[in-house]
């Protein structure tokens, strides 16, 4: 559910819709990161760099202080209106006619009540998406379930992390370190050379990975048991769900998502599940 619900959510990050929106608040938009944080950020209210920083746990502290959002030249107010609308129309433009379908219309019930089974005490993103109101049009329904769905996920990856000892710096090296993806994927986060090194000295002093970077039998296990943790406390809105609405709801997905895919927008480190978006 994760591979078929994370691209629905992560066209708020490149639909060239959105970035018009941004724009049209003055967030630069040239690259990705300054309309990326405010997007993702606007749920949690006027919230600084040390809360970006926490919530989102991958990026350097300069990073998130490089791009945290200056709410005096948008609040998250009219942030959340500019990514709905964003997604609103960059939806209407790929699905067309479908936007108005009953199949769709039928999936984003379903992700709805998935969505609203989402526990959200310990989980900053997930809580803060799911207090927004709902929309209307089943496509924006759809969407804003599928952004608490992945935030209720993400949320729980990161206490999956803490509790492996793994801080934001070392999760990206120990990803990297099983082949997961290229060390060059995380330069976007913005860890120095030094810091990247020191990251994986004290990984290589736990035993994590050995001298050339690569993962040890036990680097690779505890990895593994950072997944299965995230799958597990991930599991109680699917759970709450069932298992036939669920395969309903995967059936239902399956034409939308390939349209995401096939728009071209997403890269491969987001359309495959490597990653965090």
């Amino acid at each position: 559910m994760w591979h078929l619900l994370e691209p629905v959510h992560a066209v708020v990050y490149y639909a060239p819709e959105v970035f018009e929106e941004s724009a049209a608040l003055g967030l630069a938009t040239d690259e990705r990161w300054p309309s990326y944080f405010p997007l993702r950020a606007a749920p949690l209210g006027p919230v600084g760099a040390p809360g970006i920083a926490s919530a989102f746990y991958s990026f350097s502290p300069p990073t998130v202080e490089r791009y945290a959002p200056d709410w005096r030249k948008a609040s998250p107010e009219q942030v959340l209106a500019a990514r709905l609308r964003g997604v609103d129309r960059f939806y209407g433009r790929l699905f067309g006619e479908r936007t108005e379908s009953p199949e769709l219309a039928e999936a984003a019930s379903l992700a709805r009540r998935a969505a609203l089974a989402a526990q959200p005490a310990g989980r900053p993103l997930a809580a803060a998406n799911a207090a927004l109101p709902w929309p209307t049009a089943p496509h924006l329904v759809l969407w804003q379930a599928a952004t608490i769905l992945r935030e209720h996920r993400g949320d729980g990856h990161l206490a999956a992390l803490l509790t492996a000892g793994l801080d934001p710096a070392e999760s990206l090296v120990s990803f990297a370190a099983i082949g997961a993806a290229p060390e060059e994927t995380f330069a976007s986060r913005g860890w120095s050379e030094r810091e990247w090194s020191a990251a994986r000295a004290r990984l290589h002093a736990r035993g994590l990975v050995a001298e050339d970077g690569t993962a040890t039998p036990a680097g690779r296990a505890l990895r593994t048991e950072v997944e299965t943790r995230t799958d597990a406390l991930a599991a109680a809105p699917w759970q709450a769900l069932g298992t036939e609405d669920t395969a309903r709801l995967a059936e239902l997905l399956g034409p939308f998502w390939l349209d995401v895919i096939g728009a071209g927008l997403l890269p491969s480190t987001t359309t495959l599940g490597i990653g965090k978006v």
